[in-house]
């Protein structure tokens, strides 16, 4: 009778069998590395040694995050290397979907569209805007900030004001100076995969609070002070654990030489926090298909001209019966942010047939195009517009028939606005596209916000 021998197991040179056990532990802690928790979970069941290299957390823990985040940022100095690698792994699991293009609801007092990337030991937030020196440039500015303290616990700080000057890295809570730099302490709801909510964290308290030196202070005016802090400890919002801990901070810092005017500092500091305005909760939803794909090839964000010739952001999507549309999701113009987030919910463009025009090109269609002026960032700063021809430097490979707005297509029209207008798309070799109505005789020209993951033509802002 015939063995078959199972061909999933590995046979040594004198035909016997060898099992998971026989291979070097690198080997191992190579293999174990492609698995996820669960997996590593039922591993640790199938004998006493896999327990033992299941619970490394220097080995296999640190293998299993290097390799999945390893090329993204610098796994040991995350927490200030204090902090063990299953917790490590958990946290970057959760964040790891937030890398990407999100877009704020709601009233968002800059620019919605926002972009999370990865740091050296955290997660940055960054809201993206267009740059205002007559580009296709955009501007980077960080305000969240994600990570973990060297006790693992995630700390979360928001900055309302975006200063691109901020560098903290948040890995060492220890010299995190909070208090300084007038950050937010935040918490973040993630809900699913494409919804999270940032809201104050109320509950920071004292622990942004320090205390120096030891040695022998007077203690004269110590009622007056005392009373001081257990007012400003006894605002609203405030619990009585914070008042125990404010007043203790007060004798600790008592006790060292020109600790009175750090401590009114402090307390100053406390009582700015509180009468500060209240955070309130933002909203962000992901911007899930944010570049084009072969089967869609006008798919995702994109930067052009806006009705006010200042450069904003457009996102362009495809529905599930193939019909494509295109939205405002970004502008400088603060009236015309408002009206376009309350009041008009309507696309710029769209199409239910997505049938593009191939070559060639009918002279009808090639005369459409070159009569046409294209509207640029750098035309819109020097008001030199141009005309392209139909071939050269941006060869016309195709064209779609689309539907537009009449509000952006005919913004000053002298008679009554049409219910819809026809256009046309114009998309390039490059894959870039742009688009225009048959009733102006303007072609927006649209360029790539990102490529493969990366910003696009980002510019440093003035200090």
């Amino acid at each position: 009778m015939t063995t078959i021998r199972d061909p999933s197991l590995a046979i040594d040179e004198s035909g016997r069998a060898i099992s998971f056990s026989d291979f070097p532990e690198d080997v191992q802690l190579c293999i174990l590395s492609f698995l996820t928790p669960p997996e590593v979970a039922s591993f640790a069941c199938t004998s006493k040694g896999s327990v033992s290299l299941c619970k490394s957390d220097c080995k296999l823990w640190f293998n299993m995050c290097d390799r999945r985040w390893g090329s993204k940022t610098q796994i040991r100095k995350w927490g200030n290397g204090k902090i063990t690698y299953r917790n490590l792994y958990q946290t970057l699991s959760d964040w790891e979907n937030l890398i990407g293009f999100w877009r704020q609801g709601g009233v968002a007092i800059s620019s919605p569209l926002i972009l999370f990337e990865w740091g050296p030991s955290f997660v940055t937030g960054f809201r993206i805007s267009p740059a205002k020196d007559g580009t296709y440039g955009v501007v980077k500015a960080p305000f969240l900030w994600m990570s973990l303290s060297p006790e693992g616990q995630v700390v979360n700080f928001l900055d309302p004001e975006g200063r691109a000057e901020i560098s903290e890295d948040f890995a060492d809570s220890d010299r995190f100076k909070f208090w300084e730099s007038d950050l937010v302490p935040v918490n973040l709801s993630v809900m699913g995969k494409t919804y999270f909510v940032v809201e104050e964290d109320a509950s920071f308290g004292a622990r942004g609070s320090s205390s120096s030196g030891s040695g022998r202070g007077n203690n004269s005016g110590v009622g007056e002070d005392l009373i001081g802090a257990a007012e400003s400890s006894g605002s609203p919002g405030t619990s009585p654990d914070q008042a125990v801990v404010e007043i203790y901070q007060y004798f600790a810092n008592r006790t060292s030489p020109g600790a009175d005017r750090a401590s009114r500092r402090q307390r100053r500091r406390e009582k700015e926090r509180q009468a500060r305005r209240k955070l309130e909760p933002q909203h962000f939803v992901k911007i899930v298909d944010c570049s084009p794909t072969a089967a869609r090839p006008l798919q995702g964000l994109w930067k052009g001209i806006y009705d006010d010739m200042i450069l904003g952001f457009y996102l362009v999507a495809y529905d599930d019966i193939g019909g494509i549309s295109c939205l405002r999701i970004c502008d400088q113009s603060e009236n015309f942010c408002r009206l376009m987030r309350f009041i008009s919910k309507q696309p710029v463009f769209w199409t239910v047939n997505p049938t593009f025009i191939e070559s060639p090109i009918s002279p009808e269609e090639e005369n459409l195009y070159t009569s046409r002026i294209h509207l640029r960032p750098n035309a819109a700063a020097d008001h030199a517009h141009q005309h392209l021809p139909l071939a050269g430097n941006e060869i016309v490979s195709r064209i779609l028939r689309i539907n537009l707005s009449h509000d952006l297509a005919l913004p000053n029209w002298p008679r009554p606005n049409p219910l819809l207008a026809h256009g046309r798309i114009w998309q390039y070799g490059d894959g870039t596209f742009g688009f225009g109505s048959l009733q102006d005789c303007f072609i927006r020209d649209l360029k790539h916000v990102a490529k493969n993951g990366h910003l696009l033509d980002t510019v440093e802002t003035l200090s």
